[in-house]
C-alpha cells in the first residue's frame, strides 16, 4: 500500500480517502468492505446529522480485531482517522453531540470525547472544523480549542472543512499557532474547482482534499476528451479524474457503496497518466 500515502506534503495522510456522509445504518457494513479493500484513510464527521461515527468506529474495531488475530494484521498505526467538530449551526437539535450553551470550546472538547468513543480510539489522526463560523472571531475561538487537543496529543493535525475565500484561509493560516495542515473543499465549477486556493495549499504545504468529485461533475465524466483518455488506459472516466487529481496533490473523497468501485478505485495508482492527458483533462477544469 505504499503507492497509496502521499509524499510530497503529508505521508501520513493516503492519496485516497473513503467517505462516510449519508451511509446510516450501513455505515458499518460499508466501512468495513472499503477497509477490506485497502483503503487506509476514512473521513466522517461529529454531526449525527448526515454521518454514523459509532458505526465507522464498529468497522474499524472489527478490522483490527481481525488483523490481531492474524497476527501481523492490520494495526491502528496503519489507519489515518480523521473527522470533524461540526458547529452548532448545523447539527440536527436533538441529536447533538455536544451541550449547545457550552462555551465553544467546551463544545468542541465535548464533540472530540464523543467522537473518541464513537472510533474507539485513543486519538484522531485529522480532526477538521466543518466550516468557518459566522464571525472570524468564533472561527479563531474554536481553532484555539483544536489546537489545545494537539497540544494534549489527541489529535495530530486540524484542518478546515468547506472554506471557499483564499483570504478566509490565509487570515486563519496567519492568526493561528498550529497551522492548518488539512483543506477539504467541495470540487466543482461554481467555484473555478478552487484553483487559486489549490495553488496557495501547494505553495503551504497543506493538503488539498475534494468531496463531491464525481458527483458534482457529470459533465466532465462524459467529455469526449475523457472518454478518449478512459480508453486509451483501459480505465472508466472516474478512474482518470481521480488519478489526475493525484498527479496534481488533490486528495478525493469515494464514497461509493458498490465493492467493484472501491477497488477501481483504489487501482488508480497502477498507472500514471501522461503530461498531455493530464494537460487536456486540466484545460477541461479551466487549467490549474
Amino acid at each position: 500500500m505504499a503507492d497509496i500515502l502521499t509524499s510530497r506534503f503529508n505521508p501520513g495522510i493516503p492519496r485516497l480517502l473513503y467517505g462516510t456522509a449519508w451511509k446510516e445504518g450501513d455505515t458499518a457494513s460499508l466501512d468495513e468492505t472499503a477497509i477490506r479493500a485497502g483503503f487506509r484513510g476514512i473521513d466522517t464527521a461529529g454531526q449525527p446529522k448526515h454521518y454514523d461515527e459509532s458505526g465507522v468506529g464498529a468497522a474499524v474495531a472489527a478490522c483490527l480485531r481481525e488483523g490481531a488475530a492474524s497476527n501481523g494484521g492490520l494495526t491502528r498505526a496503519e489507519l489515518y482517522l480523521q473527522t470533524k467538530f461540526t458547529p452548532l449551526a448545523a447539527q440536527d437539535p436533538v441529536r447533538t453531540p455536544y451541550d449547545p450553551a457550552a462555551p465553544l470550546a467546551q463544545q468542541v472538547r465535548q464533540s472530540f470525547e464523543a467522537s473518541l468513543r464513537n472510533l474507539q480510539t485513543k486519538y484522531l489522526d485529522g480532526l477538521l472544523l466543518h466550516a468557518p463560523l459566522a464571525a472570524a472571531a468564533q472561527t479563531l475561538r474554536v481553532w484555539q480549542a483544536m489546537e489545545a487537543l494537539v497540544d494534549s496529543g489527541g489529535v495530530r493535525q486540524l484542518g478546515i472543512s468547506n472554506c471557499y475565500r483564499l483570504e478566509q484561509l490565509r487570515d486563519l493560516r496567519d492568526a493561528v499557532r498550529v497551522k492548518p495542515a488539512l483543506l477539504q473543499n467541495r470540487f466543482y465549477a461554481d467555484t473555478g474547482y478552487d484553483r487559486e486556493i489549490r495553488a496557495f495549499c501547494r505553495q503551504e504545504g497543506i493538503v488539498y482534499q475534494s468531496f463531491w468529485t464525481l458527483t458534482a461533475n457529470p459533465h466532465i465524466l462524459a467529455h469526449r476528451t475523457v472518454a478518449a483518455i478512459a480508453s486509451k488506459y483501459r480505465r472508466t472516466p472516474a478512474q482518470i479524474l481521480f488519478r489526475y487529481l493525484t498527479h496534481v496533490d488533490v486528495v478525493p473523497l469515494t464514497g461509493t457503496r458498490s465493492a467493484a468501485h472501491m477497488r477501481e478505485d483504489l487501482s488508480i495508482f497502477e498507472f500514471q497518466l501522461s503530461e498531455p492527458d493530464r494537460e487536456a483533462i486540466e484545460a477541461l477544469l479551466g487549467g490549474r
